[in-house]
C-alpha cells in the first residue's frame, strides 16, 4: 500500500503564491505518475497536473497553466505543486493521487486512472 500526505495549503491574498507538497510512504516503488487534483464546494473534483515517474512528462490544466507547475524529488518521495499569481477561484482542497501501475495513456486526466489518494489540503484565496 501507499500513503500520501499533503502540506502546504493555506490562506492567501490573490496574487499571492503557494507551495504544496505530497509525500509518499509505504510502498513507494510502486508509485508511478503523481497527480494533483481539486475539489471546490459545490463542485466535481478536477484534474490540475500529473507528472511522469522520472519527471521529463509533465501536463497542466488550461486553468492552471502558466501559474502553476509540478514537479517531484523521487530520492524524497515527494511531489509538489508550486502555484502562482493564485486567484480566488483557486480555492478549494487539493488532493494528492498516485498511480500505481504502468499505464498508456498520458496524460491521465481523470480520477478513476489514479490508485492512491491523499486526505486533502485546503487552500483558500481571497480577494
Amino acid at each position: 500500500q501507499v500513503q500520501l500526505v499533503e502540506s502546504g495549503g493555506g490562506l492567501v491574498q490573490a496574487g499571492g503564491s503557494l507551495r504544496l507538497s505530497c509525500v509518499a510512504s509505504g510502498r513507494t516503488d510502486s508509485v508511478y505518475r503523481m497527480g494533483w487534483f481539486r475539489q471546490a464546494p459545490g463542485k466535481e473534483r478536477e484534474f490540475v497536473a500529473v507528472i511522469s515517474r522520472d519527471g521529463v512528462a509533465r501536463s497542466h490544466a488550461d486553468a492552471v497553466k502558466g501559474r502553476f507547475t509540478i514537479s517531484r524529488d523521487n530520492a524524497k518521495n515527494t511531489v509538489y505543486l508550486q502555484m502562482n499569481s493564485l486567484k480566488p477561484e483557486d480555492t478549494a482542497v487539493y488532493y494528492c493521487a498516485a498511480v500505481g501501475t504502468t499505464r498508456s495513456n498520458w496524460p491521465p486526466r481523470v480520477d478513476r486512472e489514479y490508485d492512491y489518494w491523499g486526505q486533502g489540503t485546503q487552500v483558500t484565496v481571497s480577494s
